[in-house]
């Protein structure tokens, strides 16, 4: 036994020895690839597929769901920092079931599900209010969060108390709200004006401009720069568009009116003044506007009184020091001096106003309207021409329609414009022959050119012409039936030989002869019944 396995040993050397290296190492290291390739299929092969069970948890309930993991002995794997919990694909959908039929993930956080849940007669109205505000804060995040573009939402509610009399103002409720958005998700205009409506509309007596909305890096989503940040050029010239078709569509359904819709065109320009002004007037008027009185609040009246003796004897005119020479003195006077005074100051209040005006951002400051006439007449002469409107009646078609176009054109452009404005040179009116299709003027020529005996006439001959066809027809058709008439063989009745009959008494076979013939000719039925069956007998 040792001599043969020392033999084989001798034999496996002799023969590695004689191989060549690169048949070396192909017998070594096919072996070694072939194991690597075995395990590494099995390793993929037998590894679990892992699926995302939840995604963006926070780290309380992502611990509340590790640890249920840990205690069904699930394995597991964590991403993005915790936020995002992996289990195997063949058993996520019935693990993700029964952790939502555990309550799990736990938010915290209170919903309406709460007061069903947890009704007690023993709840305090302050305990009531708190959760129920609670709650409501909870159900608005869970709106805001199906707005794409926000994976999460945090909102705080600051809600008044009611007041304790009938005639205190109701307070004003604010709300502030955090928002978790997608990085570089930029919201629309009108996704933002949905995000304050909502709210708005969510809590009682919430205006708009008592809530806050910003997102996670504290960046202020505010309506008003959403709603201007549009495309303003936009705006304004798709309402400019709009204020000239309502303007052209009055103007073109009147005149249609008089004219006729075909007979008429009508093109509306405006010049509209976007700025908004906002200005603040201080007004003074008297609250007696007959007399231009104001309401007096104080009188205050000072009487001066004064009794003396004469006064001294006058000097020589002119001397004194500050005298001027040559001027008469003041007559000397006799008797006691008196001296009586009398003022009187009152003070008015006035109604002091004060206006704060914001003017419109859409005013006409100009507008110019544009009237095309078709000067063809809807009659023809008769050379069959079409006829126009003579001066005068152009005249008279201008002057109304002129007319109309002036009280348009004063009601609506802005009240200060319209003093600079002239209607006369915001109006045009224009008489033209209007280019018709090839189909409307053949109408209009058949129309002009054709008598009315003509249509008669007509009448009468397409009459003519139906009674004409129709006895043609009729006489086509009795040719018809005639031919096929003479075309049918004569039908010759065959003879019938019919025997003498004998006077002689009937005997019993000629008794059931005349049976048999009665039969045959009042129920032949019967009667071949009756000879099928002799037949068979026989």
């Amino acid at each position: 036994m040792n001599q043969q396995i020392a033999k084989y040993k001798e034999k496996m050397a002799g023969f590695w020895q004689t191989r060549p290296a690169w048949q070396k190492a192909l017998l070594i290291g096919t072996p070694i690839l072939l194991i690597l390739i075995i395990g590494i299929t099995s390793f993929f092969a037998t590894k679990e597929t892992m699926v995302p069970l939840y995604k963006d948890l926070s780290a309380q309930e992502a611990g509340q769901i590790k640890k249920e993991l840990d205690a069904k002995g699930v394995s597991y794997e964590l991403e993005g920092n915790g936020t995002t919990i992996l289990v195997p694909d063949a058993g996520a959908e019935g693990l993700l079931v029964d952790l939502a039929a555990e309550g799990l993930p736990k938010t915290g956080s209170i919903d309406y599900s709460f007061f069903s849940n947890n009704a007690s007669w023993g709840m305090t109205d302050n305990e009531f209010d708190v959760i129920k505000l609670d709650a409501l804060q909870t159900e608005l995040a869970a709106l805001l969060t199906n707005i794409d573009g926000i994976k999460s939402a945090e909102v705080m509610i600051n809600k008044p108390t009611d007041p304790v009399f009938v005639t205190d103002e109701q307070e004003e409720a604010s709300a502030s709200i955090v928002l978790n958005t997608e990085t570089g998700y930029d919201f629309q205009p009108n996704q933002v004006e949905a995000m304050y409506r909502l709210v708005s509309k969510t809590i009682p007596n919430l205006p708009e401009d008592n809530i806050v909305i910003t997102n996670q890096d504290f960046e202020y989503i505010n309506m008003d720069t959403a709603q201007s940040g549009g495309d303003a050029y936009t705006n304004q010239m798709g309402i400019k568009q709009e204020i000239e078709q309502g303007l052209q569509q009055r103007v073109q359904q009147m005149l249609a009116a008089m004219v006729g819709a075909e007979n008429v065109r009508v093109s509306v320009t405006t010049a509209i003044n976007f700025d908004q002004e906002t200005r603040t007037e201080e007004l003074v008027e008297p609250v007696d506007e007959e007399n231009n009185e104001g309401l007096p609040v104080s009188v205050e009246t000072i009487t001066e009184t004064y009794e003396g003796e004469p006064g001294e004897e006058a000097g020589v005119a002119g001397t004194g020091e500050e005298e001027v020479p040559n001027v008469a003195a003041e007559e000397e006077t006799t008797g006691d001096g008196a001296y009586n005074n009398v003022k009187e100051s009152v003070n008015y209040e006035f109604n002091k106003i004060k206006k704060e005006i914001t003017e419109s951002p859409y005013s006409i400051q100009d507008i110019g309207i544009q009237v095309a006439v078709d000067s063809n007449k809807n009659t023809a002469a008769e050379n069959g021409e079409m006829q126009q409107l003579s001066a005068q009646e152009q005249t008279e078609v201008e002057e109304s329609i002129t007319s109309i176009l002036n009280s348009i054109v004063s009601t609506s452009v802005d009240a200060e414009a319209a003093q600079a404005i002239n209607p006369e040179n915001s109006i045009s009116v224009v008489f033209q022959p209007f280019a018709k299709s090839t189909s409307t003027q053949a109408d209009d020529a058949l129309k002009a050119g054709i008598p009315i005996w003509a249509y008669i006439a007509g009448g009468i001959l397409l009459v003519a012409v139906v009674v004409l066809v129709f006895m043609l027809i009729r006489s086509r058709r009795d040719r018809a039936e005639e031919s096929e008439m003479d075309d049918m063989p004569e039908i010759v009745p065959p003879t019938i030989n019919v025997e003498e009959i004998d006077d002689a008494p009937d005997t019993e076979a000629t008794m059931k002869q005349k049976q048999l013939e009665k039969l045959a000719q009042e129920s032949p039925e019967d009667f071949a019944k009756l000879l099928r069956s002799w037949m068979a007998e026989d």
